[in-house]
């Protein structure tokens, strides 16, 4: 009945990690926003006065570069986990529905329409005509049939595509219009997968045959940007598709893409990225860090594009195997002894919303009444807590009992979960309780999680949909999934399945709610932070987009010179 979800999602995701990943059904509350100020200008403008952004008229020709802090493994979606990828061969792709980045509505796209059968089990998709992958071939219902046979087929070892459809239990394609995807049991999610134009783009099959094991790095989709070039470490070109005449109905521009080219250069050191934005070698820096971002804000060569991330940036979870997390008194006097603002603005400069529960605003479901009734920062009641399970300070002021200290380790990633790490380390010594830090790599963190090895964990996620809690807290994933934790709990578990098997948006909204409440009163994870991420986009690129849950969209964009 549930999903197993490769560890590599994760990583994809905390990089978006998309991870990478794209969750999510229904509407929610993404805060996406863009500071932007007047453009300089172009060469059509009268002397000493510039035109608005707005006033401008796009213009065919030119490079969009831009910068990545991560390069892909390979290319076809199927067979990778990595957060870019998705983002870069989110280009050559689309989706069979899409997402209005304004109303998050599910509007029709390489499907022109869709019904779904009453008990939600069956879903029937009309393929929209006149479409054609870059290499000629027609898309068809067949297309999609064998894509996602493809991705559910254990032989492909598909990573996010197999696991985004999981829930499928047969594809069909009665005819060249007609594609019927028959479902284990209703899933509320599926839309919101079938919208990402990444990892559930259909694939041309034709292409993969010819290719062979070069696919992944010679790519073929139905987007508006064609695969051109690979150099290793170096950058990534696409080339614009002069036969794309089906955009996303969320774009302006319903024709090919204005710019002849779009690159993406792979720089994975901050300040590096952004000698390259000014020095012009880039036109847009991606996620770069919150403290660098003010400069940018205020120079009008420049327009920052940023959104609230659609996750927690930074969450603890405690290991519920070792006995000291067994006591929920333990639990919640760690949740009050943590201060989410002071770690907030010393780690990310403010650049963000303090967590009190395990979904941040920006998702479908959240409940504004978590900041209520979430653990505040209360350090006398959280040394109550840990006196109420029977811990007494000893003569070095280090809670104890049955004269065993309460000693920690916590695991946090190189970089900025390090220094949060230095101020939860500080915190818990402030009311008595021993915490060592371990410092390792992503992927060691990840493994070592996975194992089990280990007393409290930093981690993030960013997932579009609800179900996030699902991968992270329902029983069944505690062997192969991300339920590091190792909660289980039959109340939860029962939730968490009502939550992804309840297709109305407003009765599922209130089993979340729910949901997050119950998470909460057992404080099986310290929220901490959900943050910001801010893209800045160097003058004459024009158009470039945000959507609240893809990020940066292209096919409005072009070059003013």
């Amino acid at each position: 009945m549930g999903t197993t979800v490769s560890i590599k999602k994760i990583v994809a995701m905390t990089a978006m990690v998309s991870l990478a990943a794209t969750l999510m059904a229904g509407c929610g509350n993404s805060t996406s926003t863009s500071t932007s100020t007047p453009s300089p200008g172009g060469s059509t403008a009268p002397s000493g006065e510039q035109p608005a952004a707005s006033s401008l008229q796009p213009k065919k020709g030119g490079t969009i570069t831009i910068g990545l802090k991560d390069e892909p493994d390979q290319l076809d979606i199927q067979k990778t986990g990595m957060a870019v990828a998705n983002q870069i061969a989110g280009n050559l792709g689309g989706g069979l529905v899409t997402q209005d980045p304004e109303t998050l509505e599910f509007k029709p796209y390489l499907a022109e329409s869709w019904m779904v059968s009453d008990d939600g089990k069956t879903w029937n998709f009309v393929i929209r005509s006149g479409v054609k992958f870059q290499d000629g071939t027609p898309l068809t219902a067949k297309s999609f049939a064998e894509t996602y046979q493809r991705a559910l087929n254990p032989e492909t070892a598909a990573k996010v595509a197999g696991s985004n459809l999981s829930e499928v239990a047969s594809v069909e394609a009665p005819d060249d219009k007609t594609l019927v995807l028959k479902l284990k049991q209703p899933f509320a999610p599926l839309l919101q997968y079938l919208s990402d134009p990444g990892w559930l783009q259909p694939l041309s099959i034709a292409a993969i045959q010819k290719a062979g094991d070069k696919y992944g790095r010679q790519p073929v989709g139905v987007g508006p940007w064609k695969f051109d070039s690979w150099e290793n470490g170096q950058s990534i070109s696409f080339v614009r598709n002069e036969d794309f005449a089906w955009a996303d109905p969320i774009a302006k521009n319903q024709g090919p893409a204005y710019p002849d080219k779009l690159v993406y250069k792979f720089i994975n050191e901050n300040q590096t990225m952004l000698a390259a934005l000014e020095s012009g070698s880039i036109d847009i820096a991606s996620k770069i860090d919150a403290k660098d971002v003010k400069k940018y804000k205020d120079n009008p060569k420049y327009e920052v594009k940023e959104m609230l991330r659609n996750g927690l940036g930074l969450f603890i979870m405690m290991n519920t195997r070792k006995p000291v997390f067994q006591q929920l008194e333990v639990r919640q006097a760690l949740n009050k002894a943590i201060n989410k603002e002071a770690i907030m603005k010393a780690v990310i400069q403010g650049e963000g919303v303090a967590a009190y529960g395990p979904l941040p605003p920006s998702l479908f479901g959240y409940d504004e009444a978590v900041k209520e009734y979430g653990y505040a920062y209360k350090v006398d009641e959280a040394k109550s807590l840990l006196e109420k399970a029977g811990y007494q300070k000893n003569a070095q002021g280090i809670y104890e009992k049955d004269g065993k200290p309460l000693t920690l380790e916590i695991l946090a990633q190189t970089g900025t979960w390090a220094q949060a790490a230095q101020l939860i380390q500080a915190m818990l010594k402030n009311i008595g309780v021993e915490v060592k830090i371990v410092t390792l790599e992503w992927g060691a963190l990840v493994d070592t999680a996975t194992k089990g090895n280990f007393d409290m964990t930093l981690m993030g996620y960013t997932l579009n949909d609800p179900d996030v809690l699902y991968l992270f807290l329902h029983s069944s994933q505690i062997a192969n999934g991300l339920n590091f934790c190792a909660v289980k709990d039959d109340k939860l578990d029962s939730l968490l399945v009502k939550g992804r098997t309840t297709v109305d948006s407003a009765a599922r909204k209130e089993v979340y709610k729910e949901i997050q409440k119950y998470v909460v009163e057992q404080a099986w994870w310290v929220p901490i932070y959900t943050e910001k991420q801010f893209n800045v986009v160097r003058k004459p690129v024009e158009g470039v987009r945000m959507h609240p849950l893809r990020g940066l969209m292209y096919q409005d964009s072009w070059v003013n010179q």
